[in-house]
């Protein structure tokens, strides 16, 4: 089956996201599932302020991972996630599990090409 990962991590360091990214590829791979690709989306504000793990945060560092694998590893990389301190949240999706569902997904994800042009729109009268 096709899962996608959203992530949030706590904003800091570069290495942190990249090593829970790698961490949850490893499992994957390490149980026989396939990883497609990762997203980087960098650091956003969150919607309204997030208390996790006992810290406060206002803002996290997005990425996206999109693998195959079966039901019982991505509930593993779920409860592995759910217990590293470092991250604010997450989310697994199912994308499809028949064959003519998965194939034309790829692995890298796009951003919202409209967001650059509200971040150009003076909302200012």
């Amino acid at each position: 089956m096709l899962y996608e990962l959203i992530a949030i991590v706590r904003p800091g360091s570069l290495q942190e996201v990249r090593e829970i990214a790698r961490t949850a590829g490893i499992q994957v791979l390490r149980s026989g599932g396939v990883v497609r690709g990762y997203t980087n989306w960098g650091p956003f504000r969150l919607p309204k302020p997030t208390t996790k793990h006992q810290a406060r945060y206002t803002e996290g560092h997005h990425f996206i991972m999109r693998f195959d694998s079966s039901g019982p590893v991505q509930e593993a990389v779920q409860r592995t996630l759910k217990l590293d301190p470092r991250m604010i949240r997450f989310s697994v999706v199912k994308l499809g599990d028949k064959l003519e569902e998965m194939r034309h997904v790829e692995g890298k994800v796009e951003w919202n090409k409209y967001r650059a042009i509200t971040d150009q729109i003076s909302w200012s009268g």
